[in-house]
């Protein structure tokens, strides 16, 4: 493993500095915070950064701040550990879909050092990338799951590059319409969550909007509107250390058993998170019974496109919505 420097910043304009400057050096660097996934790629040689800036040395960016009270949202530091962030009492109460994704990733040893902030902005797992091929992802002109084994690949949006985002947390975030906050040279920037990953078609060699200098400083969390119920769903091919091969966060707002409003995201199926606007439009206004459920997770398959090794996730994404739809709709 190459050696690198250590340096720690006193706030978040002095981190972008640094970096900044490193940069300027002809020198790479990284921002680190939990660092698992940062240790994961420098292990695998896919990054070998000259200097991390530590983010852990800046107070304050591990906080849940509620904005005016409980009932106008919150402010998430990008450096809260998911531990932290599951157990949170408001955000289980008011936030479940979150609580419930973040207390899914991998081991409670991940969770425990791994920060939101790095779950989001977490690096695809697909093995060619991982192992060194010269695929799409490390400066190369081929995407080899699109022919080799592509068992967890996407379903949705692939093309050229057919990886899965394989953030959690980034699922429910999307679900909760939150909002990120960049800061980078130029200053600060808020970027509607839906609006942060990119897909392959855009740009195969970035998951999301961040330039090499910009962090993702916190997550901001609009209220959640009376009668709101929410949830996180995750199929895994093993119980722990894994990322999803389907998932769900769904948000309801309810009035008593009729749907006012939905948002519906899948994970393990597509490059970004997958929003289904075509079923939230299905849903709203309506009773959710059990023939809704079910045209609704059909339609959730619209516009699917399996690859050769990774058509199971057709059926297993419509029993995922199918299941959890009903039984959110049966809470009280």
């Amino acid at each position: 493993m190459k050696t690198f420097a250590n340096a720690n910043a006193h706030d978040l304009q002095q981190a972008v500095t640094l970096v900044q400057q490193t940069r300027q050096d002809g020198r790479a660097a990284s921002f680190v915070g939990g660092g698992s996934d940062l240790l994961a790629l420098v292990k695998e040689r896919i990054v070998a950064p000259d200097v991390l800036v530590n983010l852990k040395t800046i107070k304050g960016l591990d906080q849940v701040t509620l904005t005016g009270g409980d009932a106008t949202g919150m402010t998430i530091g990008g450096l809260i550990t998911l531990d932290a962030l599951s157990r949170h009492p408001v955000v289980r109460r008011q936030y479940a879909v979150l609580a419930e994704a973040a207390e899914t990733v991998a081991t409670p040893q991940i969770r425990n050092v791994g920060t939101l902030a790095g779950n989001v902005c977490q690096r695809p797992w697909c093995w060619y990338f991982r192992n060194g091929f010269p695929c799409l992802k490390n400066g190369g002109n081929t995407c080899f799951s699109a022919a080799g084994e592509n068992q967890f690949h996407a379903i949705f949006g692939g093309g050229p590059s057919h990886i899965v985002h394989p953030s959690d947390t980034a699922v429910a975030l999307v679900a909760l319409d939150a909002r990120f906050r960049v800061v980078g040279p130029t200053g600060e920037r808020v970027v509607p969550a839906a609006e942060f990953f990119i897909l392959p078609q855009q740009d195969a060699r970035r998951e999301n909007v961040l330039g090499p200098e910009e962090a993702l400083a916190e997550i901001q969390v609009p209220s959640a509107r009376p009668g709101t119920r929410s949830t996180y769903h995750k199929v895994m091919d093993r119980e722990a250390w894994t990322h999803a091969v389907v998932s769900t966060a769904i948000v309801l707002e309810m009035d008593k058993q009729i749907c006012r409003n939905a948002r519906i995201v899948l994970g393990g199926v597509a490059p970004i998170p997958w929003r289904l606007p075509h079923v939230e439009r299905m849903l709203a206004g309506q009773r959710i019974t059990e023939t809704l459920a079910a045209k609704a997770a059909e339609a959730a398959l619209e516009g699917a496109k399996p690859l050769a090794r990774n058509a199971y996730k057709v059926p297993l994404t419509r029993g995922v919505i199918h299941r959890t739809l009903l039984a959110l709709a049966a809470r009280t």
